[in-house]
């Protein structure tokens, strides 16, 4: 078990390191780590399954593959396609024994929510997606469904990742209020009732608003990165005159928030979906924000930060939904950093997204 004393906060990537060294985390690479989580794995076995599931409190997920969920039995050494509408499950490389005060999320890495694969955590025992319990032990598996585009990844690609926390991490709304007052997180007054509000942007004076994923495109190798003409896989939307847009059911979009936004360097943040009874439809694929993100070192957005907007990933339900100019569509809920992460999200990493505003994921030039 780890001699790291763990604090209040979300693990920086030296933390998380420490655990590795010990062993707490096993099977990763230290060369996997980000600012405040590390970058899980695939493994070489995988699944592909009749439907997504949990596997309760009381059984793991070797047996309840073993119930008739499991169709076919797969190797990842090679590299295989995951065909876009169907479920698989891979075994990921990366095991945990978390000491009693450590609980870990996961969510998709940004690259992944941007090509509509929809990736969750699942742990033996587990009751809920993403989640790891307090002292949890066991393997990862990670539950994979592209929706859109077929995927071609292998073992040793990565499509989600780890956030590690202790003790008391999540900011109250009296709190980020002051945060932002001090060291301001979007311009202006900011929308702050259970996080940080995000509105989407519609209209402007940039040529190409959001992206419509295009139906029936060439397979998406994972591991390639630059590699496709984003032409062939999205269709551009330009400023709508009529300040909204119709969203299509089971259509994917990308759009950017109208907020540029800055995460400090002590603070971790992670986008949430508003009530659903505000709209029908689903934004957050792809929801960790690390420390840096949208930051300069200058200080804050008064003294000169531009922030980076929020790419966001869209999907209607089962209805066409009316999306507006403006209309808030997520959360950013921020927590404590344990510690602040010696390389920051940014140039410090050459990080993708950094300083960005309506982009795609890094598989296109």
């Amino acid at each position: 078990m780890s001699d790291i004393k763990s604090k209040d906060g979300v693990f920086s990537a030296e933390m998380i390191a420490g655990l590795i060294e010990t062993g707490v985390v096993a099977g990763a690479s230290l060369t996997r780590l980000q600012p405040a989580s590390l970058d899980l794995t695939l493994g070489r076995r995988a699944w592909r399954v009749r439907a997504s599931f949990l596997p309760s409190r009381v059984r793991t997920v070797d047996e309840r593959l073993g119930d008739g969920l499991a169709m076919q039995e797969i190797n990842l050494e090679e590299g295989v396609v995951f065909e876009r509408g169907c479920v698989y499950l891979v075994e990921l490389n990366e095991h945990l024994r978390l000491p009693r005060d450590i609980t870990g999320a996961a969510n998709p890495k940004s690259s992944t929510g941007r090509i509509d694969v929809f990736v969750r955590l699942v742990t033996d025992y587990g009751t809920a997606f993403d989640e790891i319990p307090a002292g949890y032990e066991g393997p990862l598996y990670a539950e994979i469904s592209p929706r859109t585009f077929s995927i071609f990844a292998r073992t040793g690609s990565s499509l989600n990742q780890l956030r590690l926390k202790s003790g008391a991490f999540r900011l109250d709304d009296n709190t980020l209020r002051a945060l932002h007052k001090k060291s301001p997180l979007v311009e202006g007054v900011g929308d702050i009732d259970g996080g940080l509000g995000l509105s989407v942007s519609l209209c402007g004076s940039e040529p190409i608003i959001g992206w419509r994923a295009r139906r029936h495109s060439a397979l998406i190798d994972v591991d390639k990165v630059g590699a496709l003409d984003a032409d062939e896989y999205f269709e551009p939307l330009a400023p709508q005159k009529s300040g909204f847009i119709i969203l299509d059911p089971d259509e994917f979009y990308i759009l950017a928030s109208k907020e540029a936004l800055v995460i400090p360097p002590d603070y971790a943040a992670e986008m949430t979906p508003i009530n659903p009874g505000l709209g029908e439809f689903r934004v957050h694929y792809a929801g960790f924000f690390d420390p840096g993100f949208g930051w300069t070192g200058q200080g804050s957005l008064a003294h000169g930060v531009n922030g980076s907007r929020a790419v966001l990933e869209v999907r209607s339900h089962d209805a066409p939904f009316v999306l507006e100019d403006g209309q808030l569509v997520a959360r950013l809920v921020y927590e404590y950093m344990a510690a602040r992460p010696d390389k920051l999200y940014g140039s410090d990493l050459k990080s993708n997204y950094q300083g960005q505003g309506l982009k795609l994921s890094k598989h296109f030039g």
